[in-house]
């Protein structure tokens, strides 16, 4: 009868606790930011947080769903973007903490070599502002071509004033560069998609950027839930010395911690 009860009060009280665990919803695009939401979920469960991840395709609607109170979270975006985002939307989201790099890299299926960029080549950049000019930054960098302001994060192919190779600069919906890699001689890719069309921007990337970037992916919340105790919780869990090792044998250096 003792062992009976003993049973019965450990049952009431992991169900206590179940019916105590705060939800917290977080969007997030695939790889890798759903994936390492994935890896701390565990660890936030023990702490009577239920991490719900849904995963995203694009860059706008997870932060109008934060901004409109539909999720609480998202993990997708480097504070160059939110701060873009912020300003065009008159939006007030914010930064809960730094937690990876993803080099930002320039791929082609039809040259090993910068140097063989042909004449004319029809090359592809995100056309969102932060990641356009930071892809335009990657090839002055290269060597590629000149900028009117060689450190403008929001450059646009109208500030090119040197362009040797005349190259063909076109700008896409950042999801779609992967998909179109056959279709140019040039791609600039953000790593998150790279990594989903399975290429190791490591191995892959003609060139990519440094460890010094300061593109650094962030957990965004707003001003309301930021110090909340389950967002705290998750911010702890994503600057883990665990998330870090998670981080490092996962993604062999195509993602980099920032903590």
């Amino acid at each position: 009868m003792k062992k009976l009860l003993t049973a019965f009060a450990a049952a009431a009280a992991f169900t206590a606790v179940a019916a105590q665990a705060e939800t917290l919803t977080v969007a997030a695009t695939a790889v890798p930011h759903a994936e390492i939401l994935e890896f701390v979920k565990p660890t936030l469960a023990k702490e009577g947080v239920d991490l719900q991840v849904k995963v995203f395709t694009d860059y706008v609607q997870p932060n109008i769903q934060v901004a409109e109170k539909r999720i609480d979270a998202n993990f997708f975006q480097h504070q160059p973007y939110l701060d873009e985002f912020n300003k065009s939307r008159g939006a007030d989201l914010v930064s809960v903490v730094g937690v990876h790099v993803e080099p930002f890299g320039a791929y082609s299926s039809t040259i090993k070599d910068l140097a063989d960029l042909p004449q004319g080549a029809n090359v592809v950049i995100p056309n969102d502002a932060t990641n356009g000019g930071r892809a335009l930054l990657l090839l002055q960098k290269a060597g590629v071509i000149k900028l009117k302001d060689s450190s403008n994060i929001t450059a646009t192919p109208k500030d090119i004033v040197e362009n040797p190779k005349k190259i063909k600069v076109r700008e896409l919906e950042a999801a779609t560069l992967a998909r179109v890699l056959t279709q140019v001689d040039l791609a600039l890719i953000n790593t998150n998609y790279a990594l989903e069309a399975k290429l190791n921007p490591t191995k892959d990337a003609l060139v990519i950027e440094g460890s010094e970037s300061p593109y650094v992916n962030v957990l965004v919340a707003r001003p309301d839930n930021k110090d909340s105790a389950a967002m705290q919780k998750l911010a702890k869990a994503l600057t883990s010395p665990e998330t870090k090792a998670f981080i490092l044998e996962k993604y062999q250096g195509a993602v980099v911690p920032a903590f």
